[in-house]
């Protein structure tokens, strides 16, 4: 039996959920009508799922996604909000959410979506464990550039200080610092990974110190940052690079005296997280041209653990492709398959510039859905790995890219209007992932509802 949290600040709405829920899954049901109620539950364990509304007095939905974000919960939550309010739900799945729905929505389609959330979340779990077993997936491989990465882990993870993991994108930074915390002196403490191009500027400094109550709008209460979260685990900064210059000088201060000053605050606060900071940009060149602090980039590279790209590990590449074909089907729910030899020469021969590992997972993915049997052959991977666009001209390119865009926007438009701008059916009949790849796809596209 699943245990379902329901979050809503009218209890007559959550006690209604809770009931029709109970009635149509048999499921266990507990609600809370703030923010605060909300967090305390989660933090006890056990839940499957949590339904939480987006607006709420105090703390609301936004504010509990950060929270969660910052304690590394990945407890599954769906958000609902008001009738065809996408932008919203938008930024609550960049906070984490893993689902959306609408208020208006039947509750047999709610409950839907609740099952569906709860198998996705149990699958991940599973595939979570195999790689633990079986050890992180781009850090897989026996080329002598992998070797080299584990020796250069094993003497640096257990070390307290500061370590600047660099590559190209898409070659396992993330991953690498995960390993460096797994093998490092608290494996057990949080691992909070922020990534600093992604965090808006104005905001970056709350989210890194936290903050007191009234420090800026919004600031309905006091809040912990990364650092205090973190304890003394490991805090993964990605995209260190894109840090504001006003910000450096500040966590120039945390990793020189271990302290930290909210913001609206005065008491200094000590903090004991390792910090693990990732670029694929050139820092010395970035020093350089004043866009990042010397004196910084000087405490960050007390060790320097440098990720290989995909090309210089080529024999790493079919057992990597094998690794994504079983975690892409488990993920899936299908059937295992098999790469056929032609295919896995197709794949060892690609260059792999792009996004290095990260783009041979994507291809493996696409070729999974692509093959209906049991075999993934050549002509199931993109013509690009294939090679076949090679030949072909930037203006051609371009011109077939534009009218490949056209096609898809007209496709995605179709199947909106087709299930009525329900994103969770649309993406299933679009054989998507979830509701989040679609989003992704309008997004791209620029499509939103009028």
């Amino acid at each position: 039996m699943s245990r379902i949290l329901v979050v809503d600040d009218i209890p007559a709405l959550a006690d209604q959920y809770a009931y029709d829920l109970k009635r149509i899954g048999a499921h266990e049901v507990t609600t809370a009508t703030n923010g605060a109620a909300a967090l305390k539950l989660i933090e006890a364990g056990g839940l499957d799922c949590v339904i939480l509304d987006l607006e709420m007095p105090g703390i609301d939905g936004f504010e509990v996604l950060r929270t969660l974000r910052h304690r590394g919960d990945e407890t599954p939550v769906i958000v609902y909000t008001g009738a065809g309010d996408f932008s919203r739900c938008i930024a609550a799945v960049q906070l984490g959410a893993s689902g959306f729905i609408d208020k208006a929505e039947p509750m047999e389609r709610v409950a839907q979506e609740v099952e569906h959330t709860i198998e996705r979340y149990r699958l991940r779990r599973e595939v979570f464990a195999l790689q633990a077993q079986l050890g992180a997936s781009s850090l897989l491989g026996r080329s002598a550039a992998m070797a080299r990465l584990n020796d250069e882990i094993g003497r640096v993870a257990a070390l307290p200080s500061a370590v600047l993991v660099t590559g190209e994108s898409g070659t396992g930074k993330e991953l690498v610092a995960r390993e460096l915390h797994r093998r490092g002196a608290h494996p057990s403490s949080p691992f909070i990974a922020l990534n600093c191009a992604a965090l808006p500027e104005n905001l970056v400094e709350a989210e890194l110190f936290g903050h007191e109550r009234g420090a800026f709008t919004g600031a309905s209460g006091t809040r912990k940052g990364a650092f205090e979260a973190t304890g003394n685990g490991t805090l993964f900064l990605d995209e260190i690079g894109e840090m504001p210059l006003m910000t450096q000088p500040k966590l120039l201060r945390v990793l020189e005296d271990h302290t930290i000053t909210k913001l609206g605050g005065n008491a200094s606060v000590k903090v004991s997280a390792r910090v693990v900071a990732a670029t694929n940009r050139d820092l010395d060149a970035m020093v350089k041209s004043k866009e990042f602090r010397e004196d910084l980039l000087y405490r960050l590279n007390v060790h320097i653990v440098r990720t290989p790209a995909l090309r210089e590990r080529r024999e790493d590449i079919a057992p990597l492709a094998e690794r994504f074909v079983e975690v892409t089907c488990r993920e899936f729910g299908i059937l295992p398959k098999l790469i056929a030899p032609e295919a896995r020469e197709t794949l060892v021969a690609h260059d792999w510039r792009r996004n290095n590992v990260r783009e041979l997972r994507n291809a493996i993915e696409r070729a999974v859905v692509a093959s209906n049997g049991e075999v993934i052959r050549a002509e199931h991977l993109s013509p690009a790995v294939r090679g076949e666009s090679a030949g072909a001209s930037t203006g051609d390119d371009a011109s077939f890219q534009g009218q490949r865009t056209a096609a898809e926007r007209r496709i995605v438009l179709a199947a909106l209007e087709k299930h009525d701008w329900q994103i969770t059916k649309t993406a299933e009949s679009l054989a998507l992932a979830d509701h989040a790849s679609l989003l992704k796809v309008m997004r791209r596209l620029g499509i939103q509802r009028e």
